[in-house]
């Protein structure tokens, strides 16, 4: 298997209507190029070319094209073999080798038809070419990282890609973004990428910003889209709601750490909704020991939590079977160099039995804090966390400190 490799993200070539990059900008984590091998029977990814190293890195970050957050991919330049609504779809791309439709074999992805020349003397793409997809993030924030996965796309994947960013209405229509007179800011100069690989770029870029332009050179196949980044919510939005939820994903909360990620990712319990299945919650291995699991969180800022709600919905066999909470006001927020590291931990949540698939609901005495901890005894899973409350007229003046530095 091709090994991950390193190296620095082109910015040459920057299309019209797009804000030039300075050096630096985006960097390749991995350094997967060509063609896979053509599949040859049994498992498709037995082959794959997986970033792992690079994967671990972003472990933590909020995926801001999530679809559960409100991402979508609003329109696309073509869309010939596959729809480019696939690009945002939670699960592993599939591949079924015998699958073809009337227009040719059906593929988990966006794919676009093969691009030819103007003429029999130019048969081939001019350098200019490319396809394009519109992507609304599912929560304006500062894009950290982009991955291409290019899975089953071996031999029809795209030389390179190229990213760009706009902060704009949230609700814009396509004919906005398109529009030739909006500015949008490179991410990811023209980049090279391999086919059935897992192509990830770190982005260096500390804006705020509402939607991505994906290009693919000249053409072809991307499986799945994922921008790794920090949510950066509006706080004349948070303001108005008056009470929200303090740790939600949507409103710039965030996981720090988790003591197991073992069958599904604690940042499951931050999204929007109830679960819809057990994988959409946090489960932890089985214990065969005396400890327990936790997850510690930051809240989008300084709050005062005045209710708490603690979900095991679709764990049935599986849930937790008693939890505490804990919480504890930083003097920076959280967002110092220190990472928040000081205040002391208070238990607002004495530890209370947990029943399974059930919405588990707590009035307290209000108390302000910054970060907060589950504790679960001794293991399983919890599907979502609640910490209803509102801002502090400190938390709301640094939230808006941040947005305005970010904008």
């Amino acid at each position: 298997m091709t090994q991950e490799g390193t190296g620095s993200g082109t910015d040459a070539g920057a299309p019209a209507g797009t804000e030039g990059a300075a050096a630096g900008r985006s960097t390749a984590l991995t350094g997967f190029t060509g063609n896979a091998r053509p599949y040859a029977g049994g498992d498709p990814y037995a082959d794959y070319r997986a970033a792992t190293r690079a994967r671990a890195e972003l472990a933590g970050l909020v995926d801001l094209a999530d679809r559960r957050l409100g991402a979508g991919v609003m329109a696309a330049g073509d869309e010939f073999f596959a729809e480019r609504e696939n690009l945002l779809l939670r699960a592993p791309a599939a591949f079924e080798p015998e699958r073809f439709g009337h227009k040719g074999k059906v593929m988990d992805g966006w794919e676009t038809r093969r691009r030819r020349g103007p003429s029999a003397g130019l048969p081939h793409p001019q350098p200019g070419d490319h396809d394009w997809a519109l992507v609304r993030l599912g929560a304006p924030g500062v894009v950290r990282a982009v991955v291409v996965d290019t899975a089953h796309f071996r031999g029809n994947h795209p030389q390179a890609v190229s990213v760009d960013a706009v902060a704009a209405d949230p609700a814009a229509a396509p004919e906005e973004l398109l529009d030739p007179g909006l500015r949008w800011t490179e991410l990811i100069g023209r980049a090279p990428v391999g086919g059935h690989a897992e192509n990830v770029f770190a982005v260096h870029h500390e804006r705020r910003f509402t939607h991505l332009r994906l290009r693919q050179h000249p053409d072809g196949g991307v499986a799945r889209l994922r921008v790794p980044g920090e949510v950066v919510p509006d706080p004349a939005w948070l303001a108005a709601l008056g009470t929200f939820d303090l740790a939600a994903l949507e409103h710039g909360g965030t996981v720090l750490d988790a003591s197991d990620r073992f069958y599904s990712p604690p940042e499951n319990t931050l999204l929007p909704g109830r679960p819809q299945r057990m994988d959409d919650a946090w489960e932890t291995r089985r214990r065969r020991d005396t400890g327990h699991d936790w997850i510690s969180y930051r809240l989008v800022e300084q709050g005062e939590i005045r209710a708490v709600e603690i979900d095991t919905g679709c764990l049935k066999g599986n849930a937790a079977g008693w939890a505490e909470l804990w919480v504890k006001d930083a003097p920076d927020g959280g967002n110092g160099d220190n990472g928040g590291t000081g205040g002391s931990w208070t238990r607002l949540l004495d530890r209370v039995r947990l029943q399974p698939d059930t919405v588990h609901r707590f009035l307290t005495a209000p108390v302000l804090a910054t970060h907060a901890r589950l504790d679960i005894f001794p293991d399983g899973g919890v599907a979502r966390l609640r910490l209803h409350g509102s801002l502090t007229g400190q938390g709301a003046r640094r939230l808006a400190a941040r947005h305005t530095a970010l904008s």
